[in-house]
C-alpha cells in the first residue's frame, strides 16, 4: 500500500523556487531542440560549436531539471549552475565593452536572464541548505 506524503507547513517562496527552476530547465530544452537546426545549417566551420552548444543546453536542461526536483539532494550544484551563468554573462559583457565579439546582446539576455532567474530560485528554496542537508532529509526533499 502507497502512502502519499503532504508537506504541511511548505512555503510558499519555496514553491515558486522550484517553478522558477523548472521554467529554465524548460527554456533550455527548447533551446536544445531549436539548436539542432543550426546544427544541421551550420557549415563545417562551425558545425561542432553549433553541436557543442546543442549539447550544452540538453544538459543545462537536465541540470536544471534535477534542482527543479529536489533542491536540497545535489550539494553545491545551485553554486556550480549559478557560476556558470555568470562567468558567462561576465564575459559577455567584456565582449561587448570590448567590441570584440558579435552576439553578446544576445549572451547577455540569456544567460544573464538565467543567471537572475536562477539565483532568485536559490535564495526562494534556501539553496544553500543542501551544502549542509544531512542525506536522509535531501533525499526527502
Amino acid at each position: 500500500m502507497t502512502v502519499l506524503k503532504v508537506r504541511v507547513g511548505r512555503r510558499p517562496a519555496f514553491t515558486v523556487g522550484r517553478v522558477l527552476t523548472a521554467v529554465a530547465a524548460a527554456a533550455a530544452l527548447l533551446s536544445a531542440v531549436a539548436a539542432v537546426a543550426d546544427v544541421v545549417g551550420a557549415g563545417a566551420d562551425t558545425r561542432i560549436v553549433e553541436t557543442w552548444r546543442m549539447v550544452g543546453l540538453a544538459v543545462f536542461a537536465g541540470l536544471f531539471a534535477l534542482l527543479a526536483a529536489r533542491p536540497h539532494a545535489l550539494p553545491y550544484l545551485w553554486e556550480l549552475v549559478l557560476a556558470s551563468k555568470l562567468a558567462l554573462t561576465l564575459a559577455a559583457l567584456g565582449y561587448q565593452l570590448a567590441g570584440s565579439a558579435t552576439g553578446t546582446a544576445t549572451i547577455l539576455a540569456a544567460d544573464g536572464g538565467l543567471f537572475v532567474l536562477l539565483l532568485a530560485a536559490y535564495v526562494c528554496v534556501r539553496g544553500w541548505r543542501a551544502l549542509s542537508a544531512p542525506r536522509d532529509r535531501a533525499a526527502s526533499a
